[in-house]
């Protein structure tokens, strides 16, 4: 009996194990101390923007007060002012479109942060030095010869930079909208005069810091020179995407859907990398 018990307690841990392996772990810790998490396959909307409009004298009283609140004045409108100002709005909003994460990866915790750029590059030449903080003055390509050099380090080519639309499904970590402004607060370093620690602030729904504000975030693909993503990345192009803004934006940089061209300032820019599942 006691055999027939640890055969059924060995082919119980082997095929959990085996499990592990083929569908990802959901916490790994690298060679250099960087921490990721399992980022399962789905669908986010990109590029949707509705962008608000004022309600005329003779409703504000039916409404809630937030609903009002339209560029920060508080003030109701009357009703040339209300049928202008959303035939505008109307005519900039975009229904954006669905993109598909297909497969599974993991996502750093964390932007890369000084310590661990110099374990692999050997230097540093942020503007704000210190460990803990994220590495800043970051180009594109030094970006990718970090990364390139990391999967010879640990003699595995599965590091790289996030697409757009993975960074932005990661972000959302399940939200349909984007994120309100009342909330980006908590979550993201805006309108200071440094970068923070990485992980000081709250993280989102996924285990995942500093989605937003802290230092912009190169991602794989080329800028398309527009407002928002296209469907299809274009194949080449001047600059790359950023993403995520940094701690001397605002509240209107630091949404999900901010799709902005590199090299940005330079100084406030960093990244973060991803890992394919094997």
């Amino acid at each position: 009996m006691i055999g027939l018990q640890m055969w059924v307690k060995f082919f119980f841990v082997y095929f959990l194990a085996m499990s592990l392996r083929c569908m990802g772990q959901p916490n790994i810790t690298n060679s250099i101390g960087m921490q990721f998490v399992l980022i399962d396959p789905g669908t986010v909307v990109i590029g949707e923007f509705n962008p608000p409009y004022p309600v005329p004298d003779d409703t504000v009283k039916s409404l809630p007060h937030d609903y009002i609140m339209w560029m920060g004045d508080g003030r109701s409108y009357n009703a040339d002012e209300f049928r202008l100002a959303k035939e505008m709005a109307m005519r900039d909003s975009k229904p954006g479109f669905t993109a598909r994460v297909s497969k599974s990866f993991y996502m750093a915790t964390t932007e890369v942060t000084q310590a661990q750029w110099k374990k692999v590059m050997g230097y540093n030449r942020s503007r704000f030095e210190d460990d803990s903080l994220p590495v800043q003055n970051v180009s594109w390509n030094e970006a990718n010869a970090f990364i390139k050099k990391l999967n010879r380090r640990e003699k595995r080519k599965t590091y790289r930079l996030p697409t757009e639309v993975e960074w932005e499904y990661a972000a959302r970590a399940g939200a349909q909208k984007d994120i309100p402004w009342k909330d980006i607060e908590a979550s993201a370093n805006l309108n200071k005069k440094t970068p923070v620690r990485v992980g000081s602030k709250k993280p989102n729904a996924w285990g995942l810091y500093d989605m937003l504000g802290n230092v912009w975030e190169w991602v794989a693909d080329y800028y398309n020179e527009e407002l928002f993503a296209d469907p299809v990345p274009p194949k080449r192009g001047e600059q790359h995407v950023l993403k995520g803004a940094s701690f001397v934006g605002d509240v209107k940089n630091a949404t999900y859907m901010t799709h902005a061209g590199g090299p940005g300032n330079g100084w406030d820019v960093g990244f973060r990398i991803v890992m394919d599942v094997k």
